[in-house]
């Protein structure tokens, strides 16, 4: 039988503080109604100044190992996802093995933005693949909150805050990870990125004073990239695995913005009962909307074991990913 990568434990966790669309309309000028409208954004959960992501990520890691059955010392390998770790650095895959106790991991993060997490498992399949490591814990999270500009009504409205993991594990069967994917295009970062807070741009009183130091996305051609790149990254895996969108039981795109998602399922011809969407409830949470989403869709029962599910995702840089799994 063939080595798989089985993913074999879930989590998340997300802050208990919810903004919903009537805050920003206080602070913004907006309206509730144009923000659902327009992102499919009910709410969105932020955590309390100062708080960092392990707080988030060890709490979902915790989820994922119970369920998988694992404690910290089976733990190979933790990878992080992420582009607002508790410190530039170290790594926060360094604070969340500390927590946990995982003393024989080796641990690093990967900066990826929204395709973090399906770059972590596009490492995990290959890592366990070769044989590089056997039980390997991933978390992608953000805590994107520290970085919006609450001034800024073209951005501030669509992000939020938490972690989701996962536990995979070497196996030998039909279940498990059957294809990833994963590009990148430098000549596009121009339209999603964090300027002053970078070694090339140091951070300065004038930074801060001119706000720089926020994140700043164009939105629209976003919007005009990221349907093309993500169903063409979907189509690649898709093609991997030998499988069919006939095939697909439940499709789970990164959660950005609900007409990019409409339009990216109407693109692959899926139906919206095969469709998981959650955006009203966390907004755009980077890395970890769909760790998030996967996490829900097993929990509800809206995935069960032999399904069959695809995941895509784009984000700034630009970086995208897809993935085929076997739960």
């Amino acid at each position: 039988m063939p080595v798989r990568a089985l993913i074999t434990g879930t989590g998340h966790c997300v802050p208990d503080k919810v903004l919903d669309n009537k805050y920003f309309e206080q602070i913004v000028d907006t309206s509730d109604e144009w923000i659902i409208s327009r992102t499919g954004i009910k709410e969105r959960r932020v955590v309390e100044p100062g708080t960092g992501l392990s707080a988030l990520a060890v709490p979902a890691a915790r989820q994922a190992m119970a369920k998988a059955g694992v404690g910290p010392l089976d733990l190979d390998l933790i990878l992080v996802a992420t582009v607002s770790g508790d410190m530039q650095f170290p790594a926060t895959a360094i604070f969340v093995q500390a927590k946990l106790g995982a003393t024989k991991a080796v641990a690093f993060d990967v900066s990826a933005t929204c395709a973090g997490y399906l770059y972590l498992l596009h490492l995990a399949d290959n890592f366990i693949r070769t044989g590089a490591y056997q039980t390997i814990l991933v978390i992608g999270g953000e805590i994107l909150s520290s970085m919006v500009d609450y001034e800024d009504r073209s951005t501030c409205v669509l992000f939020g805050d938490g972690a989701g993991a996962n536990v995979i594990q070497r196996r030998n069967g039909n279940r498990g990870i059957l294809a990833t994917h994963v590009g990148s295009d430098g000549r596009l970062a121009h339209l999603l990125y964090r300027w002053g807070s970078g070694s090339a741009h140091v951070l300065t009183h004038e930074v801060l004073d001119e706000r720089s130091h926020y994140m700043v996305m164009q939105g629209n051609e976003v919007f005009r990239h990221a349907v093309r790149l993500m169903a063409d990254a979907v189509e690649v895996a898709m093609h991997k695995a030998g499988i069919t969108a006939d095939d697909i039981d439940l499709f789970i795109p990164h959660q950005a913005n609900i007409r990019i998602i409409n339009s990216l399922s109407k693109k692959l011809g899926l139906p919206d009962e095969k469709l998981y969407v959650n955006i009203e409830k966390y907004g755009n949470t980077s890395a970890a909307s769909i760790p998030i989403a996967l996490n829900e869709a097993l929990t509800l029962g809206r995935l069960r074991k032999g399904d069959i599910c695809v995941m895509v995702s784009f984000g700034g840089g630009f970086t995208w990913g897809s993935a085929v799994v076997r739960v």
